[in-house]
């Protein structure tokens, strides 16, 4: 195994008791089963990896009935936790997520289930192979869970979807208020971690999709660099911006997880223009939490939110102050003439090459002979399970268009790198000397309308997702009981001089209360 934890070092050698039980789901201290917890008492004997990952099983049984965050659970999950117990017992060497349970966003790979994207289409979409990041999450130790509920293409298929709603699915609910929205569409990942069935989730994000549903369940979000973790084996949106990253209760969990992630892939060119620093840089940046001296910017305004958003960040903004920190106000953005048309021509030209490309090289080959005309056609013959409550009008555009190697597409490009990277996050980090840029992340979660589809409340993703930039959200507090997050990014690769700034925060701000969810009956 990779990447060992010096947490286990007093394990090796020593035989776990490989049925040993811990509480039963609803007693189980799933707000503090962090990795260092879980680690802790793996290192002392109380608990093997099967007796986490069945509590973990028994707890989403018990609890994601009308919730629906997880849409189907890995059959291998408990073989591939004894395994672990029996590797340890031998004496090998543990990673560094020894018997840690990690749901995936239904649209990565992984070797024992489908992988559907929320869509009947992908139903038998079983590759029998895991992602590359899939892969390094295993050799790190991690169990993988099952698969958690999305919306359904990543929410790239309507502008009128409802966030968390897949025809495989069903209706992903806020653990918060379950009346309200998970948002984005790792709307699963975010809503299982804040309602305990995972130590860590894996989302994907296009822009906002790991960082709004972290906010929006009152998680921790990373959305790395694009370029730090391997996209292949997920089903893609945009070349240019998509990334999975992992949501967690605590910054440390969503870090360690990352650096297991992280890593070259020969099949995903970003990735082979990657960092100077390796992973051990970002868990070494869990060290020295600290504010002091660092210049933080806040970009944009609050007059989008609701007016208890602005409160929260004039609150965050001064435990900040207090750590050491100079903030730096009333930044902005100057988005160029038609930003919105050029960003929407890359989406969807992007999204047309991408998703035919994954396709194509699917192993069944029935599945591999789809392509974006044929899934149009697939929504329009079942429309009764696809279609009941929005369009596919994205997927129509997206069709049109022509290719990725197209003059006015590299221009459409070109403008909106530049608007968000050397015009937008470099030149205002260069402008004011600052270490770090922050804005709320979101509102609260908004009521879930089918009907008429998604009403958000703020956001600020939209520059470090189109730049490819690193974005951190950590929850700054709630509004009437419905968590908010702030994020924090900077630039390409910056996730280390992050991380320290993040984890000050975090460990300055009251923490949340965990949700109060009641056990479904049967």
């Amino acid at each position: 195994m990779q990447n060992p934890n010096p947490l286990f070092t007093a394990l090796t050698g020593l035989t776990l008791l490989i049925g040993l039980n811990i509480a039963q789901a609803e007693e189980f201290d799933w707000w503090g089963a962090d990795i260092a917890t879980l680690h802790a008492q793996l290192s002392a004997g109380e608990v093997s990896a099967e007796a986490i990952t069945r509590a973990h099983l028994e707890r989403i049984e018990a609890l994601d009935g009308q919730l629906k965050s997880v849409l189907a659970i890995d059959p291998t999950a408990l073989d591939q936790a004894r395994a672990l117990d029996r590797a340890l017992a031998e004496g090998q060497t543990p990673g560094s997520l020894h018997g840690i349970p990690i749901l995936l966003k239904d649209n990565i790979e992984s070797a024992d289930q489908p992988t559907t994207a929320g869509s009947h289409a992908l139903a038998g979409n079983k590759t029998g192979r895991d992602a590359p990041l899939v892969a390094r999450l295993r050799e790190s130790g991690a169990v993988i869970l099952g698969k958690a509920n999305l919306s359904q293409w990543a929410n790239f298929r309507s502008s009128r979807s409802s966030s968390g709603w897949s025809s495989v699915g069903g209706q992903t609910r806020n653990p918060y208020d379950l009346s309200r929205s998970p948002c984005g569409s790792s709307s699963g990942s975010g809503a299982a971690i804040a309602a305990g069935f995972a130590v860590v989730s894996i989302g994907t994000e296009t822009n906002g999709s790991i960082v709004c549903p972290a906010s929006a369940n009152g998680n921790v979000g990373i959305k790395p660099t694009v370029g730090l973790v391997s996209r292949t084996g997920i089903v893609p949106i945009s070349q240019n911006m998509d990334t999975a990253g992992p949501m967690a209760r605590r910054l440390a969990d969503a870090v360690v997880v990352l650096a297991a992630m992280m890593g070259k892939d020969e099949a995903d060119q970003a990735t082979l223009d990657g960092p100077s620093w390796q992973a051990g840089h970002l868990l070494a940046a869990l060290e020295n939490p600290s504010l002091e001296g660092k210049r933080i910017g806040v970009v944009g305004d609050t007059s989008d939110f609701h007016p208890k958003v602005g409160q929260l960040l004039d609150q965050a903004m001064e435990l900040l102050k207090a750590g050491g920190a100079e903030i730096i106000t009333d930044l902005a953005f100057d988005w160029p003439d038609d930003f919105g048309g050029d960003f929407l021509k890359v989406l969807l030209t992007d999204f047309q090459h991408d998703l035919n490309e994954y396709l194509a090289g699917l192993p069944d080959d029935n599945l591999a002979s789809l392509n974006l005309s044929r899934l149009i056609a697939f929504n329009r013959q079942h429309a009764r399970s696809e279609m009941p409550w929005f369009g596919q009008e994205l997927f129509e555009q997206a069709v049109e268009q022509g290719s990725v190697t197209d003059e006015d597409y590299l221009e459409a490009l070109q403008r909106i790198h530049k608007a968000t990277r050397e015009e937008g996050i470099d030149k205002l980090l260069a402008e004011h000397d600052l270490d770090a840029l922050i804005a709320p992340t979101g509102g609260p979660a908004w009521t879930i309308d089918l009907v008429n589809g998604d009403h958000f409340t703020g956001g600020s993703s939209t520059p470090a997702a189109v730049a490819g930039y690193p974005n951190i959200t950590v929850p700054m507090g709630t509004v009437h009981g419905l968590p908010v997050g702030l994020s924090f990014f900077g630039a390409r690769y910056a996730e280390p001089e992050l991380i320290p700034i993040v984890l000050a925060f975090e460990q300055a701000v009251a923490p949340l209360d965990p949700p109060d969810l009641k056990r479904v009956e049967p």
